[in-house]
């Protein structure tokens, strides 16, 4: 069954553009490869509600697919092990 999601990473705010960019690719081509990605939209770097680790900001960006329900549960083991990657969160949308 395909469902609806929504996915906020937070991107470590001291990586350079390039790595941020390349991070940013990398989890579009990874989504791309299971489900079908609708729109990636780049926030930019804000400010975090509360600190992660040593970082007061993340570079943060949303992006909506249709998926698998087993497919998140990839997406957040890939989040996990990626560096680079602060914080995540993956959310069903109600069709």
């Amino acid at each position: 069954m395909v469902n609806n999601y929504e996915t906020i990473f937070i991107i470590n705010p001291e990586l350079s553009e390039e790595d941020t960019q390349s991070l940013i690719e990398k989890i579009k081509s990874t989504i791309e490869s299971s489900a079908q990605l609708e729109n990636v939209d780049e926030w930019g770097k804000r400010k975090l509600a509360y600190p992660i680790g040593n970082y007061n900001e993340g570079y943060y960006v949303l992006a909506n697919f249709s998926a698998e329900s087993s497919f998140p549960q990839e997406l957040e083991r890939i989040y996990r092990i990626t560096d680079g990657i602060i914080k995540d969160i993956i959310i069903k949308k109600d069709n």
